[in-house]
């Protein structure tokens, strides 16, 4: 696959982001970037590819020149594999990084035993940067094929080998049961959906079911001991306000402690930041 690259945002604007991918210069929307680029439009033509999204949700890539349909990136203390979707995606969101490394140096002041619940795992960035820092890592998301993709990861980062558990299941439904069978996490990380729908056609609206979702979060946490939470979300109507007085309306004993904010990616020099999607966390000892 060539010589693995770190991920580099380098610049963005008029609703769009210029992005080094590894080996590939990339062209994606960012619908929040109003202002105008900083590079010259020359560096913008200069891009292998570019994503256009449809009305339909989906979109079709753009492609100037031969490439893999997968290739290794460096990000986050990971390495990473990348892939083109008809999402737009790359297998993995740059902003989540920063969170990667707070739950790191959650699970480093966990003493002895620390078992961790991924949900909603995705490629498994999270699952991959809680198994470095020593966490029996439980890995949960509801497509095989993400799974797949994020086994594949963790073949590239083989200290994280023997400390992941597989589970591909509805997260609800998991959740419910670990809480009647007695099991405990001591760190729980959750980025959940806007919207979904169940194998049996449940449908998930993340206003109407997070309340609960905390609630049974909250009933699986090992609140005896060091815990904590790290919830992100991509939802429009959400605020890093709102999201968080959501935590703490089920964790009012942590409600000091909790921190919200955006996730951003760093920018060129890391000067400016683009802002991706919202998260608050808290870490109870």
């Amino acid at each position: 696959m060539g010589k693995i690259l770190e991920y580099r945002l380098l610049d963005s604007g008029n609703c769009r982001k210029l992005e080094q991918a590894g080996p590939y210069k990339i062209i994606r929307p960012a619908l929040n970037a109003f202002w105008h680029p900083s590079l010259p439009q020359s560096e913008w033509e200069s891009a292998d590819a570019e994503f256009h999204r449809e009305s339909s949700g989906g979109g079709v890539w753009n492609w100037k020149r031969k490439h893999d349909e997968e290739w290794l990136i460096s990000w986050g203390g990971l390495m990473l594999l990348a892939r083109p979707t008809n999402f737009g995606h790359l297998g993995f969101f740059a902003e989540q990084a920063p969170n990667w490394e707070w739950m790191r140096s959650c699970i480093r002041r966990i003493p002895g035993r620390c078992r961790t619940l991924n949900l909603f795992a995705y490629s498994g960035g999270a699952t991959l940067a809680m198994a470095q820092a020593g966490a029996e890592v439980c890995h949960l998301d509801a497509s095989r094929g993400i799974i797949e993709w994020a086994k594949k990861n963790q073949s590239r980062n083989p200290e994280t080998l023997n400390a992941i558990r597989w589970i591909c299941d509805d997260a609800l439904k998991f959740v419910a049961r670990e809480a009647r069978r007695g099991n405990r996490y001591s760190g729980i990380a959750l980025d959940p959906p806007s919207f979904g729908r169940g194998a049996q056609g449940q449908v998930w609206k993340i206003e109407e079911g997070l309340e609960k979702l905390l609630q049974d979060c909250r009933a699986i946490l090992d609140l005896k001991g060091p815990h904590f939470i790290q919830l992100s979300c991509h939802s429009p109507g959400f605020s890093p306000v709102s999201l968080g007085r959501c935590l703490a309306a089920v964790f009012p004993e942590s409600a000091e402690r909790i921190e919200c904010g955006e996730m951003l990616i760093p920018e060129g020099t890391g000067s400016k930041t683009l802002p991706a999607g919202i998260q608050t966390r808290f870490f109870h000892s």
